[in-house]
């Protein structure tokens, strides 16, 4: 595409046993769309999460195949992305 492509990034903190993959997919399938890329880029357990949890963190890149995306368009996902997370794998973004 043509259009400017957006990178985001999320940080979720999950039970130990989700595996990433489960998380990946749920983000994958947010809004298939816009959502063009999804890989997770770093595990982190440790002090500050609670026993028996993880961060997953999660790089997205969003684009249009028409457009430009807005910043609307771009929060919208983001709220459809950590929708899926919790749903899928009780995810909830790192504070």
């Amino acid at each position: 595409s043509p259009f400017q492509p957006v990178d985001r990034d999320f940080a979720f903190v999950v039970a130990e046993e989700v595996p990433a993959e489960s998380l990946l997919n749920a983000v994958r399938g947010a809004d298939k769309s816009l959502i063009r890329e999804v890989a997770l880029f770093d595990v982190y357990a440790g002090a500050g999460l609670g026993e028996d949890r993880k961060s997953l963190a999660v790089a997205v890149r969003l684009q249009a195949a028409d457009h430009t995306l807005t910043e609307a368009e771009i929060e919208a996902v983001a709220r459809k992305i950590t929708t899926a997370a919790n749903k899928v794998t009780g995810a909830v973004l790192r504070q």
